[in-house]
């Protein structure tokens, strides 16, 4: 279980096949701190750290994770954002986000608004995840708010702190990015389907 408050960017350095299996390096000043076995959301995948080297943590993305997040994607040099199983005597400063993607969505937009920034991102609305107004989103692992809830996509808000601490920065019209949408929600939208 997650926050959604990015601890820092990871680059990629190496990529590794393994079968349908993909290992990922990932150099980070998070990465000395880590132990083998832990939980680290990488982009909002929960993903397991196998190894460490100095500054350079290993996980494993398994086909089903490459299918259904931008990990796919990802090439050498690229940036991730990064956080570490929350703690259960800590804050909650965001949200809980499972490091779960429900699924990928597109950038469609992106507005500078004098000091900050819009982002509007377009989801596949024929199954049954929701957004509401206010409500919590996880974009890339980031804890957000939705700002302009609609059937099919939403926008976000993003401070001068939070486009210069995690991958927002170079997040483009057209590229993709992981959505995890709120839990309470899901449950919510599952349980009036069911009646």
């Amino acid at each position: 279980m997650f926050t959604g408050i990015i601890e820092d960017l990871g680059t990629l350095k190496k990529i590794e096949k393994e079968g349908s299996n993909i290992n990922l390096y990932f150099k980070s000043k998070l990465s000395h701190e880590l132990k083998v076995d832990q939980s680290l959301s990488h982009n909002g995948v929960c993903l397991t750290v196998v190894s460490i080297k100095n500054d350079i943590h290993k996980v494993t993305a398994v086909k089903e994770t490459l299918e259904k997040s931008n990990l796919g994607d990802i090439r050498i040099g690229s940036l991730v954002n990064l956080e570490r199983a929350m703690k259960n005597n800590a804050r909650l400063d965001g949200h809980f986000v499972q490091g779960h993607v429900d699924q990928t969505g597109k950038c469609i937009n992106v507005v500078e608004a004098n000091g900050s920034w819009y982002y509007e991102f377009k989801h596949d609305n024929t199954s049954n995840n929701i957004t509401i107004e206010k409500g919590s989103i996880a974009v890339n692992g980031v804890s957000l708010t939705v700002v302009n809830s609609k059937k099919d996509s939403f926008s976000v808000a993003i401070i001068p702190y939070t486009y210069n601490n995690t991958n927002f920065k170079k997040i483009q019209k057209g590229d993709t990015v992981n959505i995890e949408f709120d839990m309470i929600g899901k449950y919510i939208s599952k349980l009036l389907i069911k009646r």
